[in-house]
């Protein structure tokens, strides 16, 4: 549904239409792994990971496996696909507020967020002679 507002502006009127798409930052369709927790004073509430769904400059809708309160503190790990220099690898790290919350996911309007460097993803290789893996 889409609704219409009369705006004055100067001397003529102004008809300004509401509807449809109104965030204003462009959403970019990916899917990357997310690992996130609900925070309240410092403590961990809630925890779990998923898959995002979608990514903006200012929010990220996400997959939690349950609704989450309206308005709580989330924070997000989300593997990133490039590597600084080619060669590390990154984790977007995000803070902020859930403002939209539904069964299986989640959408947080980010506050806080930057890029950290993360450690390769382990390999797991046997110690000649030992048969321990490590």
């Amino acid at each position: 549904m889409t609704s219409t507002l009369m705006a004055l502006s100067g001397p003529r009127e102004k008809l300004v239409t509401i509807g449809g798409e109104r965030r204003g930052e462009r959403r970019y369709g990916l899917e990357l792994e997310v690992q996130w927790k609900l925070v309240h004073r410092r403590r961990v509430l809630d925890s779990g990971t998923g898959q995002t769904r979608d990514v903006s400059s200012h929010g990220v809708l996400f997959e939690t496996g349950r609704a989450l309160p309206l308005g709580s503190h989330v924070e997000a790990s989300i593997t990133w696909p490039a590597r600084l220099h080619g060669v590390a690898h990154l984790k977007l790290v995000a803070a902020g507020r859930v403002v939209r919350s539904e069964t299986g996911v989640t959408a947080i309007r980010m506050v806080q967020h930057e890029f950290r460097t993360a450690g390769a993803p382990q390999q797991r290789v046997a110690t000649p002679g030992s048969g321990v893996w490590q």
